[in-house]
């Protein structure tokens, strides 16, 4: 569904862009050819120029391309109105002090303006209407958790019967949060319907899924609810305990980001990587890559891929023992990809699967531990750390908390970096982190 929109939002932008060019083309034609008799050209399409730029730019950050726009035409249309208003400010403030303004017909300027503008609303209108037609639950995949709360029915919502079909808010039972992780699939807007005494529980996991989730209650203290909703018509509210991680912009920027990035890198890197697949198969005749289930974005289980750094017979599936720097078990190339991190080149393929991100936080092996605790076990607040993708690269790691885990400390660093990260991104801190990843490709803690 995400998909969906996103494709009738880039749809919208592209209506957008002929409505404005065809109505200054249009007028141009009318008025300036037809009324004044001059030809059209430099004084009818240069103002269109000009503006296309200044109006997408701001309608882009003002909310007019948002998923609010497939429900509610007419704040759909204030916006883009607004952007237009204020696009075509700029551009008279400029040519006002460019000494350009006798160069454009204002009254065909104004009246192209004004057709856009009509236009603009019917297109609106007429894209909310569409898609009440052929989406008729809604635009956006919403799920209803029944799991012992209050029986509530909100119209255009999937349900699930959380005892009937084994799901269950188990913090240390990572099989049972995949399982739930497969319900949350495709899902935007999560509801649980549960007791009081699960609340916490319940929250606790949604957190970490990269999902809006709500509690149906009417408590918020235990929990650290985000804020209170209303259904007004099907007579319930609920408390918010997550929103997800980014808005659908940001998922997008980033998500174009990782392609670009790890298609260059791939080319950059390919005679690497294919030197380092040859010389791990002449040593010892042993598998190139590595393959471990890690838990990634909303605790869903995929496979990373690295270059095999360990004897065959000794790999470790699970994770439970971390590399050390004096470890046996690696092979000679083993020691050297390591120490120079070529072994994570191949989680670029993983980037383009869209299982991981270039930079986010570190995926986890199910086994990793921290002295003698897993994990999730030092601390509730894990789980959180997978609201995004996983990154090859990530703040905790340009600190130089990588390696092995010895103590709860270590994993506490990382947490907290990972936290701090999800807390404020944008595209130039990913990309201070790329940078500062080069200083520390060759690091004393990669073993």
């Amino acid at each position: 569904m995400a998909r969906r929109r996103l494709r009738v939002l880039a749809a919208m932008i592209v209506a957008d862009i002929a409505i404005l060019l065809g109505c200054f083309y249009l007028v141009g034609l009318g008025y300036l050819v037809g009324f004044r008799g001059q030809p059209i050209g430099i004084a009818a399409m240069l103002p269109a120029n000009l503006l296309l730029p200044l109006f997408l730019t701001i309608a882009l950050y003002n909310g007019s391309y948002s998923g609010e726009a497939l429900t509610d035409w007419k704040q759909a249309a204030r916006r883009a109105i607004l952007a237009l208003v204020i696009s075509a400010a700029f551009f008279n403030f400029f040519i006002f002090f460019a000494k350009m303004s006798d160069d454009f017909s204002r009254v065909a300027f104004a009246l192209s303006i004004l057709m856009t503008s009509v236009l603009l609303i019917f297109s609106r209108l007429a894209v909310v209407r569409w898609v009440r037609r052929q989406w008729v639950n809604g635009p956006t995949n919403r799920l209803l958790i029944m799991a012992g709360g209050p029986e509530v029915t909100l119209p255009g919502t999937y349900t699930v019967d959380a005892g009937k079909n084994g799901i269950s808010p188990k913090l240390d039972d990572p099989q049972s949060l995949h399982l739930l992780a497969m319900y949350l699939r495709n899902m935007e807007e999560v509801l649980v319907s549960c007791p009081e005494s699960d609340r916490a529980a319940w929250s606790q996991v949604l957190k970490g899924s990269g999902v809006h989730c709500e509690v149906v209650s009417t408590m918020a203290s235990e929990i650290g609810a985000l804020g209170l909703r209303h259904y007004s018509k099907a007579k319930f509210s609920s408390l918010v305990i997550a929103s997800g991680a980014l808005r659908l912009r940001d998922r997008a920027l980033k998500r174009a980001f990782d392609i670009v990035a790890s298609t260059a890198a791939l080319f950059l890197m390919s005679p690497l990587m294919l030197f380092t697949a040859v010389a791990i198969k002449l040593e010892d005749g042993g598998p190139v890559f590595f393959r471990q289930m890690r838990v990634g974005r909303g605790n869903h289980f995929f496979p990373i891929t690295k270059f095999r750094s360990m004897k065959a017979t000794k790999l470790d599936a699970d994770g439970v023992q971390s590399a050390t720097k004096d470890d046996r078990r690696l092979t000679q190339i083993g020691r050297i990809i390591r120490r120079t991190s070529i072994d994570e080149l191949p989680q670029l393929f993983n980037v383009l699967n869209g299982d991981m991100s270039i930079v986010g936080p570190r995926p986890h092996a199910l086994g990793s531990r921290a002295g003698d605790k897993l994990f999730w076990q030092i601390d509730r607040r894990y789980w959180l750390r997978h609201t995004l993708r996983p990154g090859i690269t990530g703040l905790a790691q340009v600190r130089g908390y990588r390696g092995a885990t010895d103590s709860e400390d270590d994993l506490a660093n990382r947490l907290q970096s990972d936290l701090e990260y999800l807390n404020d991104w944008n595209l130039w801190r990913d990309l201070g982190i790329i940078a500062s990843t080069l200083r520390v490709l060759v690091h004393d803690r990669a073993f």
